[in-house]
């Protein structure tokens, strides 16, 4: 472990509740990690600290700032070995300039120049896991690895954290479970007005009597959009009429994926039942005019935001088994059937998807807002981000004070 006594003599001249905290992420958009980065400058900049985001940049930015975080732009989502250096060595002079206490990384890429630069510096480093990442081949492990050089790895999920451990037994004694914070009343049925359902059921080219399963989620591979397209062949075979599969994500550049996946719903014969609705704007209506929502990843998640949001939003949840854990949703066999909040599929079989998508839309109204409802009081119990910020700030608080090893 490093020689944190550089950051410790720092921090002993002052309150120990105020602290420095440089925390790098890729983007500023909508994912996990983005929105992990504004509820910890919301949280920290609220209590007398400092956060310092370091960031490609996204449409958050505003909100950071308006937060009383200061931002600094720097293309830290570069994979490209010489970017990373070259960050690595402007995240150094900021951290020895601004006199951080703790560097934080919500990514790999910017994980690298964050940890390097965290080290030439002796102050402590931490990461947070969101997901799970492919370990295809010798590189892969290498470039993944970075995320379990913190001198504290937070895992968003217990079932997350299993992974880790299994992976890199080294790291047992440094990783720390926080589940993601979620705030439910931003997600409030009673709130969403006529006018923005019907604005969102135009958008996606929906009849009064269609029903609407939405696929959130960044328009990537291991987010499994191909499987849902080929359960919606399945559904349309089996005779399902009147529904419509929305996806309402971005592909932030990688139009080739999203190419091939426009060709799979070609030859699939699914143009009429599949809508590429592009990232939505107002997230609660489009849950609000579902009756289901799907997530079909075929990697390891952590804890998909949108996963909660759609239960929130009383929308029954279909979702892999590598999309949503134990801890995201109540589904059988794990709970009753009176007590479930939504179904899970093996990853990759797209007929148990399709059949549980089947299952949910022959259910009455009345049915499924039933699961719906246990999925609002459900969710309504988690810790919201406020609590979980907290507790990251408890453990800033003990890297910041700990002794020189």
């Amino acid at each position: 472990m490093p020689d944190f006594s550089t950051a410790r003599q720092h921090v002993s001249g002052q309150d120990l509740r105020s602290l420095t905290v440089l925390i790098a992420v890729p983007t500023l958009e909508s994912g996990a990690s983005d929105l992990n980065a504004l509820a910890l400058t919301q949280y920290l900049a609220s209590h007398g600290h400092r956060p310092i985001v370091v960031s490609q940049g996204g449409r958050l930015v505003p909100e950071i700032v308006a937060a009383g975080g200061e931002f600094i732009g720097m293309n830290v989502a570069s994979r490209n070995p010489w970017h990373m250096l070259r960050c690595m060595r402007r995240l150094s002079r900021l951290i020895a300039k601004e006199r951080c206490d703790i560097v934080h990384a919500l990514g790999r890429a910017p994980g690298w120049s964050a940890c390097l630069a965290a080290r030439a510096q002796r102050r402590p480093f931490v990461t947070t896991w969101f997901k799970g990442f492919r370990e295809q081949n010798r590189l892969k492990r290498f470039y993944n690895s970075v995320m379990v050089r913190g001198d504290r790895v937070i895992a968003a999920s217990e079932d997350l954290a299993d992974l880790i451990r299994d992976r890199y037994p080294a790291a047992r004694d440094r990783i720390v479970t926080l589940p993601l914070g979620f705030d439910s009343a931003a997600f409030d049925p009673a709130r969403v007005t006529p006018e923005r359902i019907a604005r969102i059921r135009h958008a996606f080219g929906a009849g009064p009597d269609t029903r609407i399963i939405l696929a959130p989620g960044r328009m990537v591979r291991r987010k499994g959009h191909h499987h849902i397209v080929q359960a919606a062949a399945w559904m349309k075979a089996a005779g399902i009429k009147d529904f419509l599969i929305a996806f309402t994500g971005e592909d932030q550049g990688r139009t080739h994926f999203t190419g091939q996946l426009w060709d799979l719903v070609l030859s699939t014969g699914t143009t009429d039942v599949v809508r590429f609705a592009g990232l939505s704007d107002d997230l609660p209506a489009s849950l609000a005019v579902s009756a289901a929502a799907v997530f079909a990843s075929t990697q390891p998640e952590g804890a998909l935001h949108t996963i909660l949001a759609a239960q929130a939003m009383g929308v029954p949840v279909v979702a892999s088994d590598l999309a949503a854990g134990s801890g995201l949703i109540l589904a059988p066999p794990a709970v009753a059937e009176d007590r479930m909040t939504g179904l899970r599929f093996p990853s990759g079989d797209v007929e148990t998807m399709a059949a549980a998508l089947t299952r949910l839309l022959q259910m009455s109204r009345r049915e499924r807002q039933a699961i719906g409802e246990r999925g609002r009081v459900w969710v309504s119990d988690l810790s919201g981000p406020a609590a979980v910020a907290e507790r990251t700030v408890r453990l800033y608080m003990e890297l910041a004070q700990a002794p020189a090893p």
